[in-house]
């Protein structure tokens, strides 16, 4: 993306003048305070909402060009982990998992074995045939990220992932985007978590008032 500037509706800019690329295969944090444009810049990427000003390409398409067909063929490439989690309390956990797999034309003979390995993982083996109104925040938001990942997108997009999980599960989710990048996804975490942060050696993005810095090395702490 080069020069992009983003508003809601009629209002002033919220986003000014992004310039990042996103290498395939690379992993990156985005930190910033609340407010920052951490969430509306997610949202562009995955093309929730439009630029009102500047270039977009993903995938090496330039999303200006594109109909709402080649768009939402773009999207299917895209995981992504919404704060809000976004699960349909009309289909179980198992359902809830599966479903950019079943949009994707794969018979659940297919998918069912990784459907279940996915939910063991994340803690919750016991709860496949749950509703989500059910679940707590936290266990909600673990059926969200397995969502986003079951398909192993080419590109995953996860808006504060820990945020409503223990330390110890933050570092096991941390672990299955590792695994996930490691076969290729390119990796993008927004996150306020900075111990976490730090300790991933990751590339830090980092926005302030709708304004993106370059990216950078996190410090880890040093051993006492």
């Amino acid at each position: 993306m080069n020069g992009l500037y983003m508003r809601y509706s009629h209002g002033q800019d919220v986003l000014h003048n992004i310039n990042l690329n996103l290498a395939p295969g690379s992993f990156h944090f985005l930190t910033g305070p609340s407010g920052a444009g951490k969430s509306s810049l997610l949202k562009l990427i995955y093309l929730a909402r439009h630029c009102s000003r500047g270039h977009l390409q993903l995938f090496g398409h330039n999303v200006a060009q594109c109909n709402r067909n080649e768009k939402a063929l773009l999207r299917r490439r895209v995981g992504v982990v919404f704060q809000e989690f976004r699960l349909l309390d009309h289909l179980s956990v198992f359902e809830n998992i599966a479903l950019p797999l079943r949009a994707a034309g794969i018979k659940r003979e297919v998918y069912e074995e990784d459907v279940v390995e996915l939910l063991s993982w994340v803690g919750l083996g016991d709860a496949i045939n749950e509703n989500p109104r059910a679940l707590s925040g936290g266990e909600k938001q673990r059926v969200a990220i397995a969502r986003a990942v079951v398909a192993k997108p080419e590109l995953l997009i996860a808006d504060e992932p820990t945020g409503n999980v223990d330390p110890q599960m933050g570092i096991r989710l941390m672990r299955l985007f590792v695994e996930l990048n490691r076969l290729g996804s390119t990796v993008l975490i927004a996150s306020h978590d900075l111990q976490l942060v730090r300790a991933s050696g990751a590339p830090v993005l980092t926005i302030n008032e709708g304004r993106l810095s370059p990216p950078k090395a996190p410090r880890k702490r040093g051993r006492k």
